[in-house]
């Protein structure tokens, strides 16, 4: 988040990490399926 801060005002970046939940959740209780959340290796 705080690479993306110095791309991006707060307020910007708040709206879209709510929008993806959002997204997440419809897809997880239209479906009926268990979340599969991606598994990424993060760049230390």
């Amino acid at each position: 988040m705080n690479a993306l801060e110095a791309r991006a005002p707060r307020n910007v970046l708040v709206v879209a990490m709510a929008n993806k939940l959002a997204r997440i959740a419809w897809a997880v209780l239209s479906s009926g399926e268990d979340h599969r959340p991606v598994v990424s290796i993060a760049a230390a």
